[in-house]
């Protein structure tokens, strides 16, 4: 049995008091702040008997009380009542229950008796906080600590995962930062990651803080497309290698599918067929400019006017090829991507919407067969950052990869692949993708609609947390969901690996800035001609 006096007893309960809540009187001097979290004493049946347990419970609201001092006073009043020392005050707290452990299975549950008004309200031991928050080693991810007890911290659990977690923030909040820190817990336990990275947020992860090498230097890769032109230059990252799609390796139907050459139209389709067989009898590699140069020359020469007029149309959806960037005449292979305890970062910054598109359809259509078949045998963990971009709400817009997203959303648990899917736009989000992440980590967000669309997304997602998160600062979170046994309020720890996505210092950028102007000047007024720096030079 808990020993309570050895606890720093914060105030009283008072008035109506449930399972699921309860008021508290507290002192003006020590009353526990917004977001604390406290423990009561309760009564419930274990194995058939009465026995007393420790529920713990946190600070939702906190008000201050005065029966003298009301609005209805003038500034003279109110002083002669202060100096008269008649202004009591009294602090008001409301805490929301969380739960009490059974120590058998070691899970949450919630009382089913009422909490009793006059019974001491204390501070949470840092003990009990810990068992509430945190899993074993074996199982837990450190993810952060407790944003109203920084010594205690928080470990989610791995296996919770297994049923897909979204990461959701507006910008500047800190999601991509968050995922990072993700993506070193689980590259320790093992992990197989690829992550789909428009920006080059996570290019950098072989790199520590200061820039020395992280443990897992070696294990980590980056693919990039040579067409991108891409924030950081090659020379900057670490295990750097080409992603190209080999054109020649693609059948027909997925030259077809690729085009949007609906198979309903099965003379298109016969056009391009015959022009990919003609490509294959004359030469070992062709590209896509070949295939488009091949139709255009098929409908110089037919006589055959039916035939021309369906080149004709097959050629306006073949232009599309074209337009994706990604084609090449050798391409990456999936066994290249897909290593057990590895990262594999899909750096798709510089490229168009398009062509981000289809690199990401193509590389998680070969993830989820390979996985699906077989060849690879491990668990994956699937990062996609700017998630609005490829799982738009089906009726706004078709992407390539929206449909192997939702197939992994909804299948991929049972053969061991699982989603990540971060994002600072949860109402562009498709809800069906969304909905089926039963574990979510929210950070700052003021936006409405964004608003709306996380508390639809998840029964766990209550009024109040959602009320909650405009007040977070950035890197503090809130996580609900299979991940943790209650929600928990965090303040992510700090990153081992360094962050490629971090936002320009503009100060010391505009510094720079004068002083480069300052040194061209004092070299133009000696007559000596300056160094070249990284600015355009002048024509």
């Amino acid at each position: 049995m808990l020993n309570t006096r050895n606890l720093i007893e914060v105030g009283r309960i008072v008035g109506e008091a449930s399972s699921a809540e309860f008021v508290f009187i507290s002192d003006k001097e020590r009353y526990p702040p917004k977001y604390e979290y406290l423990l009561v004493m309760s009564k419930e049946y274990i194995a058939g008997r009465l026995k007393e347990v420790p529920v713990l419970a946190q600070v939702q609201k906190i008000v201050s009380r005065s029966l003298v001092l009301s609005e209805n006073l003038d500034i003279e009043t109110i002083e002669r009542i202060r100096r008269a020392g008649i202004d009591e005050v009294n602090i008001v707290g409301f805490a929301k229950i969380l739960g009490y452990i059974d120590r058998e299975s070691k899970g949450v549950l919630m009382p089913r008796r009422a909490v009793v008004p006059g019974n001491p309200v204390y501070l949470a031991p840092s003990d009990l906080l810990e068992e509430f928050f945190s899993y074993d080693e074996e199982e837990g991810l450190y993810i952060g600590n407790l944003l109203m007890r920084p010594d205690v911290k928080v470990y989610i659990s791995l296996n919770g995962l297994r049923r897909h977690l979204a990461i959701l923030a507006q910008t500047g909040a800190g999601k991509s930062y968050t995922a990072g820190v993700l993506m070193e817990e689980l590259i320790k336990k093992g992990a197989t990651i690829v992550v789909i990275d428009p920006h080059s947020d996570y290019v950098f992860l072989s790199r520590r803080r200061d820039n020395t090498r992280f443990e897992f230097y070696d294990r980590i890769t980056v693919f990039r497309n040579p067409n991108s032109t891409g924030r950081y230059s090659e020379k900057d990252i670490d295990n750097l290698k080409p992603y190209l799609v080999n054109f020649v390796e693609l059948d027909v139907d997925e030259i077809c599918d690729i085009c949007g050459i609906s198979s309903r139209y099965t003379n298109l389709r016969e056009i391009v067929r015959l022009m990919v067989e003609e490509l294959r009898s004359e030469k070992a590699c062709y590209l896509p400019k070949d295939l488009y140069e091949k139709i255009e020359e098929f409908i110089r020469k037919t006589r055959d006017r039916k035939k021309k007029e369906y080149a004709i149309q097959a050629l306006k959806y073949v232009r599309r090829l074209l337009r994706l960037k990604v084609f090449g005449d050798r391409g990456v292979s999936i066994r290249d991507i897909l290593k057990p305890v590895h990262i594999s970062v899909i750096d798709l910054s510089g490229l168009d919407d398009l062509s981000m598109d289809y690199i990401t359809y193509k590389t998680l259509t070969e993830i989820y067969n390979a996985v699906v078949s077989g060849e690879f045998n491990y668990p994956v963990f699937i990062f996609i950052e700017e998630a609005h971009k490829f799982i738009p709400p089906k009726n706004l817009k078709r992407t390539y990869s929206a449909e192997i997203i939702n197939t992994i959303a909804s299948e991929g648990r049972k053969f061991g692949i699982f989603l990540v899917l971060i994002s600072q736009r949860p109402y562009k989000l498709d809800p069906d993708s969304l909905s089926q992440c039963n574990s979510q980590i929210i950070m700052r967000m003021t936006n409405p609609q964004d608003q709306k669309a996380v508390r639809e997304s998840s029964e766990r997602v209550s009024e109040d947390l959602i009320n909650d998160l405009p007040g977070l600062n950035p890197g503090e979170a809130i996580i609900v969901g299979e991940v943790t046994r209650v929600p928990v309020m965090v303040k992510i720890r700090s990153r081992e690996t360094r962050e490629g996505g971090a936002d320009i210092d503009v100060v010391s950028k505009l510094k720079e800035a004068l002083n480069e102007t300052e040194l061209s000047k004092s070299y133009e007024d000696e007559g000596i001609e300056g160094p070249k720096r990284g600015v355009w030079s002048e024509v």
